[in-house]
């Protein structure tokens, strides 16, 4: 079994920032890649950030609207990734879920519960 949760949502203004956490825990060997999706009202979820972690390299991948704004990093001795999101706009209000796909796991990873991310004024 493999939990992941995310934390760190809440309600900005625009321009502001936020910092997601995501933790994996359970029996997992490796971990090869963890990504953020978000889901706003009335749209599908997407993908906004990405790190593969395949081989010792990380590869990342950014949608184009948050490219320059979000940044996701990792911390692999505590399974653990985050999204730092800078200069927020009201565009990014969603929730936003962790995906962490991991060795024997689901071809699709495994997904956390979401966190709300409110850009307001």
């Amino acid at each position: 079994q493999v939990q992941v949760v995310e934390s760190g949502g809440g309600l900005v203004q625009p321009g502001e920032s936020l910092r997601l956490s995501c933790v994996a825990s359970g029996s997992i060997r490796s971990i090869l890649s963890m990504g953020w999706y978000r889901q706003a009202l009335g749209k599908q979820r997407e993908l906004v950030a990405a790190v593969t972690t395949v081989t010792s390299v990380d590869n990342t991948y950014y949608a184009d609207s948050v490219k320059g704004r979000f940044t996701i990093s990792r911390d692999n001795a505590a399974n653990t990734t985050y999204l730092q999101m800078n200069n927020l706009k009201p565009e990014d209000t969603a929730v936003y879920y962790c995906n962490v796909g991991y060795q024997g796991g689901p071809s699709l990873g495994s997904w956390g519960r979401g966190t709300q991310v409110t850009v307001s004024s």
